[in-house]
């Protein structure tokens, strides 16, 4: 596979914040070379924060390079202080065990583990080394190498030093050296020579490149690793990345919908599409510029951010969990019977229930749409949405009523149990953007 400058792509993508090699570049172009990023197993779920290093994996990848996702199933046990404020509750070995499952499926979505030659992908756990280092050796092979001065000098470390309140625990000092240590076994087992990571990871990456260097000088064999990182991603409008009022935006199914994370990238601010598509997606410099442009001239379509939630979802979720995303937003924002808007009915229960989980809901029992059914504008007025059965009718004669996604002209019109959507839902729609749920039991 040939080699290309993922280094300049990574340039021009904003996605180089510091470099332990300003000829990093032009190195990697003299062959394949095996790269490494590490992923915290702290919850059972990656969020998108933690995307974007999958991503660039997958970019070394692309480029003829062999990534390495290392799952920190030891260093889980400790926790990273970069970044933190505070001391982590420290997992049990059952809990770490359960959250590296959950991402190591997540992992396989976007890295190609299949892939034939010296580039396929490769998944390691870092407790299968870590955990058989005794104490003893650890501090003689590791811990000798590195003073306590130039550990204190590391931001992650300084920052926490300078928190009265919280300090930092021996056990979290001794993280830098644990990170350290994964570099050089992967360096001996897998020939790795270069780690990537968030720019808050660049104290820990060199201490890894530190300890390759000094323990091959020690046997008299020169040898250099190196590191890149990237900025730490933030929002124009001064909301952290990936989080929502509900909470963080996960990579699993589970933890959060794939409508759910279509429609966080459909809502990022205008300021920050353009900017995500150069970090997040393969688009190359004209088709961003082009939707750039787009943007500019029809900023209510949102060119920029339909492009990025497509891409990204497909990518995280697969094409048919895409399109239903696409689907379901097609049906709450476009309104109406077929053509854009499309009908509640022709989803799955899974994204009806997304697409009305946050409006009010009630019941309604079967044997009363059994028949003739039950009038619309009883279940109407009950609903909230109108206030009377004399107003329901009038909003009904307007054209403002929908009952499933479907406009209801009708004032006399009976609901019946054929109308109801996977045996046992009603949708009622005030207007564009007011719904309520029946439940038939």
């Amino acid at each position: 596979m040939p080699i290309t400058d993922v280094v300049a792509e990574l340039q021009w993508r904003g996605l180089v914040h510091q470099s332990t090699d300003p000829d990093l570049g032009k190195k990697l172009l003299a062959g394949p070379v095996s790269v490494y990023c590490g992923f915290d197993p702290s919850g059972d779920s990656l969020h998108v924060g933690n995307l974007l290093g999958l991503i660039n994996l997958r970019r070394f990848q692309k480029a003829g390079h062999r990534p390495i996702a290392l799952a920190g199933g030891g260093t889980g046990f400790i926790g990273d202080p970069s970044g933190k404020s505070e001391e982590r509750s420290l997992l049990t070995k059952e809990q770490l065990e359960k959250n590296i499952a959950g991402i190591k499926s997540e992992m396989a979505r976007v890295l190609d583990f299949s892939a034939k030659g010296e580039n396929a992908a490769l998944l390691v756990n870092n407790a299968d080394w870590l955990t058989k280092f005794s104490f003893i050796d650890f501090l003689r092979d590791v811990g000798k190498h590195f003073t306590v001065n130039h550990m204190m000098e590391k931001e992650s470390v300084r920052a926490r030093l300078e928190d009265r309140e919280h300090g930092i625990s021996f056990t979290e000092f001794s993280y830098m050296l644990l990170q350290a240590y994964d570099f050089l076994h992967l360096h001996d087992a897998f020939g790795c020579t270069l780690q990537v990571g968030g720019s808050d990871q660049f104290g820990n990456i060199t201490a890894g490149c530190e300890l390759i260097r000094r323990t091959y000088a020690k046997q008299g064999v020169e040898k250099h690793a190196h590191g890149l990182t990237w900025p730490l991603l933030t929002r124009s409008d001064g909301k952290k990345f990936g989080k929502t009022e509900e909470g963080a935006i996960y990579l699993s199914p589970h933890r959060t919908s794939p409508y759910a994370f279509y429609q966080y990238f459909i809502n990022v601010p205008d300021a920050d599409a353009t900017a995500m598509l150069r970090t997040f997606t393969d688009f190359t410099k004209e088709e961003i510029a082009q939707l750039e442009a787009q943007a500019q001239k029809e900023p209510q379509a949102r060119h920029a951010q339909r492009a990025l939630a497509k891409a990204l979802t497909e990518l995280v979720h697969g094409v048919t969990e895409r399109g239903k995303a696409e689907q379901a937003a097609a049906v709450l924002f476009g309104g109406g019977k077929g053509g854009a808007g499309g009908g509640l009915k022709d989803l799955d229960e899974a994204a009806l229930l997304e697409l009305v989980k946050e409006a009010p809901n009630g019941t309604v029992t079967k044997s009363r749409l059994a028949g003739e059914g039950a009038p619309l504008v009883e279940l109407m007025a009950e609903s909230g949405l109108w206030p009377s059965k004399g107003e329901a009718k009038n909003a009904a004669k307007a054209g403002g009523v929908y009952l499933n996604n479907e406009q209801v002209k009708d004032p006399a019109a009976k609901v019946t149990g054929a109308e109801l959507l996977h045996g046992k839902y009603l949708v009622l729609r005030k207007g564009k953007k007011h719904y309520f749920l029946f439940k038939a039991e």
